[in-house]
């Protein structure tokens, strides 16, 4: 039976793509090894151009982050200072007065307490006292600038990063961060500042004559800022869900809140012995006992446990929320 022409064309141009191996184009290609295809995916990628920054109002923003801590600093400042005076001197045993003029004026319960003259109550009396009636004095004293300078650097430092991370990462003026690197820095503020501030009142209300301090009293004092700044920043939202609070107080006060007001009260009782043994250290350095110094401790531990609690209320509580809401407006009024 004879092919047509159309089938014969068909057949030439078929041999004409077969290969060596006698396979057409179409065949090969089927039986060639595969390899898997790399895939890209490009979806939801864009084309980023350069990095935007929030820089408007920039210099009035810094301005804002140090007036809204000064505002805190000063505001919880002066209860701070009547305080840690007496935690400081309540656990000495006595001095011969060598501080300035200023001081001495309106520190002399101080002075009394020291050499137990005068309990807890009467010497922070004198004390504000001193500061309703000769403010000027109080108010440029080396005790009071000094807890301003803890406090407001504190404040300070948080402010800076929230604009420095508002600023970087284009965000609103009234951003606040959170996470490990505003732990570390405000942690990092405090500490230094709180261990400068404690030798200098460890030298002023001290029992024996301004000396350098110790390396193992600036190491307690250490190990005790450090169990408050973990009692302030990390303790709460471990403790919040655990707290037993009926569903009718909750109404008025929430968990978180209640953490962050009592966690760092509490660890006040862990952490005050670090405090009373470190200024020991300091002012009986000679021939005294171990046994003799935590018996001193133990003495002082309670009064001063519950002063340390007076002081942390403040300064984490009311502090913080002084400083936060200060900034928060004034940022809000620049972004108008």
């Amino acid at each position: 039976m004879g092919v047509a022409p159309a089938e014969q064309l068909a057949i030439v141009a078929e041999d004409k793509q077969r290969g060596a191996n006698g396979l057409s184009t179409k065949e090969a290609i089927a039986q060639l090894p595969m390899k898997p295809a790399k895939v890209v995916e490009n979806i939801g990628l864009k084309e980023q151009g350069p990095k935007t920054w929030n820089t408007a109002n920039l210099g009035r923003r810094l301005g804002v982050d140090a007036m809204s801590a000064g505002i805190a600093g000063g505001l919880v400042a002066p209860i701070i200072c009547a305080i840690d005076k007496y935690v400081s001197a309540s656990h000495h045993m006595g001095k011969d007065s060598h501080d300035d003029d200023n001081t001495n004026h309106y520190n002399r319960a101080i002075i009394e307490n020291a050499s137990g003259k005068r309990p807890m109550l009467p010497s922070l009396q004198a004390s504000f006292s001193a500061l309703l009636f000769q403010p000027h004095r109080f108010l440029t004293s080396k005790p009071f600038a000094l807890i301003f300078a803890l406090y407001t650097g504190t404040y300070l430092t948080a402010n800076s990063l929230d604009t420095f991370k508002s600023t970087t990462q284009n965000k609103p003026a009234t951003h606040i961060t959170s996470g490990p690197a505003k732990f570390v820095a405000t942690s990092a503020a405090n500490l230094s500042l709180c261990l400068y501030k404690d030798s200098q009142f460890t030298k002023i209300f001290g029992a024996v004559s301004p000396r350098p301090i110790p390396p193992v009293t600036y190491a307690l004092f250490a190990a005790r800022d450090c169990l408050t700044i973990f009692a302030s920043f990390n303790l709460p939202p471990m403790i919040a869900p655990s707290l037993p609070l009926s569903a009718e107080m909750e109404r008025y006060v929430s968990r978180a809140s209640t953490a962050q007001f009592l966690a760092p009260a509490a660890i006040q009782l862990i952490s005050t012995p670090f405090h009373l043994l470190g200024l020991d250290m300091y002012n009986r350095n000679g021939n005294t006992t171990m046994k003799e110094r935590f018996a001193k401790v133990k003495v002082d531990w309670l009064t001063s446990s519950f002063a340390r609690m007076c002081r942390i209320v403040p300064a984490f509580g009311v502090g913080g929320v002084v400083n936060k809401n200060c900034r928060e407006k004034m940022m809000g009024k620049l972004e108008a």
